[in-house]
């Protein structure tokens, strides 16, 4: 923690929402794994907290030795003053380093109300909006929990999103990216876009043009690239048995 961070902490209600170094926090050497990601819960760090969804997916990342998962939640309104009007961007609990750092920001969509706080946490990391407006060097913006099942009003600021339960397609989903990484990110984020559309329930909005009638209502899809289905077919563990996650999920609450 800078000294900058350190004297804003003083300023704000209740910093312990933003020092981290809670029980089985897990603290890995950030430039020698070779993914990243960042998991944002678009609420108050209390809510946040009490999600088992996000303990499972931080669970299962960290039990990599090549991937690591780091958390950040939504600063109360007086830190997100503080951190704009001293120019720091918002950061990870583990390492206290910048969001635009990560590889991935794996945003949870649980509840509508909570849509405008995922711009506040892309503002705060000074990320754009909008994907067709990010740069190569921006983090990939994935979306998932209940809400992605009707997130067309939310697409444009997602890169891609999982559709169904995350356990084993996480996994899949960092196969693809640190082979991507390994051989020098042929074509670019398209690139890997392209690889991960391929995995079934995950949906890359860039990949589809919506139609609409004149009420709003939605009649048809083109796909925009060639080997990509025109459906996105949810996934769903069929054996549970076989992850062993919750056996071991006490390893991942604080």
């Amino acid at each position: 923690m800078n000294e900058k961070l350190h004297e804003i902490l003083t300023r704000v209600s209740k910093p312990s929402r933003y020092v981290g170094g809670e029980w089985n926090q897990k603290r890995k050497d950030f430039n020698s794994i070779q993914v990243r990601y960042c998991l944002a819960f678009p609420d108050v760090y209390e809510v946040g907290m009490s999600h088992l969804g996000l303990k499972i997916i931080y669970h299962e990342i960290n039990r990599r030795d090549d991937a690591l998962a780091e958390r950040v939640y939504t600063p109360w309104p007086d830190m997100e003053k503080e951190l704009k009007s001293s120019d720091v961007p918002l950061y990870s609990l583990e390492s206290f380093r910048s969001l635009r750092e990560f590889d991935i920001i794996g945003v949870a969509l649980l509840y509508e109300m909570n849509a405008t706080n995922i711009l506040t946490i892309l503002d705060l990391a000074q990320i754009p909006f909008y994907s067709k407006d990010r740069t190569e060097d921006d983090p990939i913006i994935v979306a998932g929990g209940p809400c992605v099942c009707n997130m067309e009003t939310m697409v444009d600021f997602f890169d891609l999103a999982i559709f169904g339960e995350g356990e084993e397609i996480i996994h899949e989903l960092t196969d693809i990216l640190k082979k991507w990484k390994e051989e020098g990110k042929p074509g670019g984020k398209k690139g890997f876009l392209l690889q991960a559309a391929k995995v079934q329930g995950i949906y890359v909005p860039s990949f589809y043009e919506p139609f609409y009638n004149e009420d709003g209502i939605l009649t048809g899809v083109k796909v925009l690239e060639e080997n990509i289905e025109s459906q996105v077919k949810k996934r769903v563990i069929k054996d549970m048995d076989q992850l062993g996650t919750l056996s071991q999920i006490r390893l991942c609450l604080f």
